[in-house]
C-alpha cells in the first residue's frame, strides 16, 4: 500500500495544477487518471483541440474574404478535413505529453485508473488501495443530455464527438446558444456547413451582458449562422444518418421540425462523480448534483476536498486552476485564496467575447450607482488595419467612486485584452486609473484606455 501527503482524483486543469503546486510546497503527491492521458476534458476533448479548429478555420475565412483586400492574390485554399483533425490531435498530443513531462520533473505520481473512495483517507484504484492524508475531488464534469435526445457521437454528437467528425456536414443543428454550441458552430459554418442553432431562451449566452449578447447575435448572423430562440426541443429521430429535430414554440407551442445531417447537443455540462462511492461516505451534496464545500474548498467529511467542476460556480478550466492552487496552499498549511468576483470568462468565436465581474443587469438589480464607458473598434487603428473593426469595450464604474465593477468587450483579442481590467479590478483600481495608463500605439488595447476615458470626461478618438 503506497501512502501519500496528498491523493488528487482526476488530471484536469484543477486536478494538474493542484499537484503540481502540491509538489512545489513540499508535499508527497499522486493524482488519479482514468485516461490514458493526462490533461482532463480540457486537454483532451474540450477547450484545446477546438482552439485549434478555430484557429484552422479563422485561417480558411481570411483567406477566403480578406486576403485579396491586402493584396495577396489566388486561390483560396480547399480543406482537408483529414489533415486538419491530424493537426488537432497533434496540438493535444503537445499538450498532454507535456503535463506528463510536468508530473516527472515534480516527481507527481501518476496513478492509472478510476478511483473509488471507501473510506476517509483511502483511494482505490482497480485492486490497489493508496493511503493519503488528503483527497482533493478534481473529477471535472461529462455532458448534459436532454430528454428524447440520444447521444451516438456518430449523427447525434456531444462536443466530443463534435471534434471528430468523419466529414464535414452539409447542415448542422445545434442545441444550445452557450459558449459550446456557439464556438464549434462558427467552426463548421466557415468549413461551409450550414448551421441553425436552436435555443430554449429568448437570447443566446445566458448570463452574459445583454447589449453584448444582442451584438454578438448580431455579429454572428451576419456570418449567416441561423438562430430559433424561444424554442424547447422535444427530441431527435436518427434515420439513415440522417437526423430530424423536432421542437415547439414557447410563445404559442407550436410544433416545427428541422433537419440535419449531424446533431451537436450542447445543452451544458453536470458535474461527473460516479463512481466515487460519496454517498456512502456521506459527502453532503449540492441540489444539482455539485460537491458541497466550505470557503477552503473542504467537502463534510474530514480529510476529502473538491475543486473545480465538481463544485458551485462556473464551469472553467482557469477557475479550476485557481481552486487547485488555492486548496495544495491551504494543505501546506498557507493561506489558499480565489477571488471569484474577477473570474473572466471567453468565448472564442471571431470576434471573441470576453467578461469580468457584473453586467449591467446585475449592477441595476443590485440598485449600485454605476456609469458606463464605451469605446467602438472602429475608432481603433489597428483593429481597422485588420478588418476587424465590429464590437466594443464596455468598462462599468462605480459613479461615487469610479472603482470598475466590470467589463465586457466583444471584438479582436478581447480573451486577452480582459486581463488587464482583472488586474485592476483585483488591485481595486478606478476606471481614472486605466484611463492615465499609457498604452502602446498601435494596439487593440487602446481600446480599453477609450473605455476607461469614457468614464470620465469622454474617449479621444470618438
Amino acid at each position: 500500500m503506497s501512502s501519500y501527503d496528498v491523493i488528487i482524483i482526476g488530471s484536469g486543469p484543477g486536478g494538474y495544477v493542484c499537484a503540481i503546486r502540491c509538489a512545489q510546497l513540499g508535499l508527497k503527491v499522486a493524482c488519479v487518471e482514468g485516461r490514458e492521458t493526462l490533461g482532463g476534458t480540457c486537454l483532451n476533448v474540450g477547450c484545446i483541440p477546438s482552439k485549434a479548429l478555430l484557429h484552422a478555420s479563422h485561417q480558411l475565412h481570411e483567406a477566403e474574404h480578406n486576403f485579396a483586400k491586402m493584396g495577396l492574390k489566388g486561390k483560396a485554399p480547399s480543406v482537408d478535413w483529414k489533415q486538419m483533425l491530424s493537426y488537432k490531435d497533434e496540438v493535444i498530443s503537445g499538450n498532454t505529453s507535456g503535463i506528463e513531462f510536468l508530473f516527472k520533473k515534480n516527481k507527481i505520481g501518476w496513478i492509472k485508473g478510476w478511483a473509488s473512495i471507501p473510506e476517509a483517507g483511502k483511494v482505490k484504484v482497480g485492486d490497489d488501495v493508496h493511503e493519503a492524508k488528503n483527497i482533493v475531488i478534481a473529477s471535472g464534469s461529462e455532458v448534459s443530455t436532454l430528454p428524447g435526445v440520444e447521444i451516438d457521437e456518430k449523427v447525434v454528437v456531444s462536443s466530443t464527438g463534435a471534434l471528430q467528425l468523419g466529414k464535414i456536414p452539409k447542415k448542422l443543428v445545434v442545441i444550445g446558444a452557450g459558449v459550446i454550441g456557439l464556438e464549434l458552430g462558427s467552426v463548421y459554418k466557415r468549413l461551409g456547413a450550414e448551421v441553425k442553432v436552436i435555443e430554449f431562451l429568448d437570447a443566446i449566452t445566458p448570463g452574459m451582458d445583454a447589449e453584448v449578447a444582442k451584438t454578438f447575435q448580431r455579429t454572428l448572423k451576419k456570418q449567416r449562422l441561423g438562430f430559433q430562440l424561444g424554442a424547447a426541443v422535444q427530441g431527435v429521430e436518427v434515420k439513415n444518418n440522417k437526423a430530424k429535430v423536432t421542437y415547439k414554440l414557447r410563445k404559442d407551442d407550436s410544433e416545427h421540425t428541422e433537419d440535419a445531417d449531424c446533431v451537436l447537443v450542447a445543452t451544458g455540462r453536470k458535474p461527473f462523480t460516479d463512481g466515487l462511492g460519496l454517498s456512502e461516505l456521506g459527502v453532503e451534496m449540492e441540489e444539482r448534483g455539485q460537491i458541497k464545500t466550505d470557503a477552503h474548498w473542504a467537502t463534510s467529511v474530514k480529510g476529502i476536498y473538491a475543486i473545480g467542476d465538481a463544485i458551485t460556480g462556473p464551469m472553467l478550466a482557469h477557475k479550476a486552476e485557481d481552486e487547485g492552487m488555492g486548496v495544495a496552499e491551504v494543505l501546506a498549511g498557507k493561506k489558499g485564496h480565489v477571488n471569484y468576483d474577477v473570474i473572466p470568462g471567453v468565448i472564442y468565436t471571431h470576434p471573441e467575447v470576453a467578461s469580468v465581474g457584473a453586467t449591467e443587469e446585475q449592477l441595476k438589480q443590485a440598485g449600485r450607482n454605476y456609469k458606463v464607458g464605451k469605446f467602438s473598434f472602429m475608432g481603433n487603428g489597428r483593429a481597422k488595419a485588420n478588418f476587424a473593426g465590429d464590437g466594443f469595450v464596455k468598462i462599468l464604474a462605480d459613479k461615487d467612486t469610479d472603482r470598475i465593477l466590470g467589463a465586457h468587450i466583444i471584438g479582436p483579442m478581447a480573451g486577452d485584452l480582459i486581463h488587464e481590467i482583472c488586474v485592476a479590478m483585483e488591485f481595486g483600481a478606478a476606471a481614472e486609473d486605466l484611463a492615465r495608463t499609457c498604452h502602446a500605439h498601435p494596439t487593440y488595447s487602446e481600446a480599453v484606455r477609450e473605455a476607461a476615458l469614457a468614464c470620465g470626461d469622454g474617449p479621444i478618438h470618438s
